[in-house]
């Protein structure tokens, strides 16, 4: 008997299942894993204002994005992503400290 693990990807008839993204591995796992998990890409954006820290784009077609201002720290870059994916996907996860602020474009 095999065992599939939570990180595995299934396909079946077209329709991709992933596990659900809990709050607890949000935080825990790598960054990396979890964008490829999801499907998003992540590019470094040219808006350079100090208040933007990231955009999680997802387009018509299903496409999703990140994109992240450059110059950051590591720490920056990687909690502001783990918060934007939270947004992005819909998950219930701690509110944003102030004053950050998630807006959301139709």
């Amino acid at each position: 008997m095999s065992t599939v693990s939570q990180f595995t990807q299934l396909t079946t008839h077209g329709l991709t299942c992933r596990p659900t993204l809990s709050p607890g591995r949000l935080f825990d796992a790598p960054l990396a894993e979890l964008l490829a998990e999801y499907g998003v890409d992540l590019f470094d954006s040219s808006i350079t204002d100090h208040g933007f820290l990231g955009a999680f784009v997802e387009d018509r077609d299903g496409r999703r994005a990140l994109s992240m201002p450059r110059g950051r720290s590591e720490f920056e870059r990687d909690t502001a992503a783990r918060m934007l994916l939270a947004e992005g996907l819909g998950l219930e996860a701690p509110p944003l400290p102030a004053p950050l602020i998630a807006s959301r474009l139709a």
